[in-house]
């Protein structure tokens, strides 16, 4: 079978923490108190939304990220085969089975990831999450990405966790490292833990002006919320393809929606 050649995008996406600012009047409704679990002061969430305020949510977060290193990748970026997680633990807190068992929320609430966690003798994963302390953060990225990149992406962002995500041109995702601290709490690890495994999967940007996503860095959350459930769950639709324009998207995104019971139009 005949090889085709590869042109390599790595995108950098961070966490950062800082102070929430209100919110604006929205659509959204039915207002719920955050999932058994959650850290304690974890907020509330609105469990319906628009199809356009998902809509918006979608084609600011999928397209985009905070630091782009090699070729401008084409489009929408996700996984194109069935997804396998290793979870390597180094961290002087050993959070590996809270964060098995975070992988396995994502698998169980968004089936099309066809996510699984590897076993300890698999071969490489396509997603690997790294649990470390965060006095070896700045360490481990220079271990995996040098010292420039490095030190553009800390002088960017000044980030707290982070995840790399490798893409083809075509906007495959061909692999994703992630760094999440685990020695900081509970609250900044559940943050940062659902905050990078949706960068992981493909959301590689952050919208401070969205009220509802744990991809606004002005929040902590901590959980996965209905409303990243649904822009996840129409980002692995089968309408959605590696690759496809924010136009190409903005058709597709309304039926998808509506088809998965997360939107409802204005009344």
């Amino acid at each position: 079978m005949m090889k085709r050649a590869l042109s390599i995008a790595v995108l950098l996406c961070c966490s950062m923490w800082a102070a929430m600012t209100p919110s604006e009047v929205f659509a959204a409704s039915n207002r719920q108190p955050p999932p058994a679990g959650s850290f304690r002061g974890a907020p509330p969430e609105f469990t319906r939304f628009s199809v356009a305020e998902l809509r918006q949510g979608f084609i600011a977060l999928a397209f985009g990220s905070d630091l782009r290193v090699g070729v401008r990748p084409r489009g929408v970026r996700r996984f194109d085969h069935p997804i396998v997680a290793r979870i390597v633990q180094s961290g002087s807190v050993d959070r590996s089975a809270a964060m098995t068992r975070i992988v396995e929320e994502y698998a169980r609430k968004v089936p099309n990831l066809h996510l699984s966690v590897a076993v300890s003798n698999a071969p490489e994963a396509d997603i690997e999450i790294r649990l470390i302390d965060e006095k070896n953060f700045k360490s481990a990225l220079r271990a995996a990405f040098g010292d420039a990149v490095t030190k553009e992406f800390v002088a960017r962002t000044n980030p707290q966790c982070m995840t790399s995500v490798k893409s083809s041109s075509e906007g495959e995702i061909l692999r994703s490292i992630s760094f999440v601290i685990v020695d900081k709490g509970d609250r900044i690890f559940l943050d940062c833990a659902y905050h990078e495994l949706l960068h992981a999967f493909g959301l590689s940007n952050h919208d401070q002006r969205n009220p509802w996503t744990t991809l606004n860095q002005r929040r902590m959350v901590g959980y996965l919320t209905v409303y990243d459930q649904a822009l996840l769950t129409a980002l692995y639709d089968p309408r959605i393809k590696p690759g496809m324009t924010a136009g190409q998207a903005k058709s597709v995104l309304p039926a998808i929606f509506g088809n998965l019971g997360f939107g409802q139009e204005k009344p």
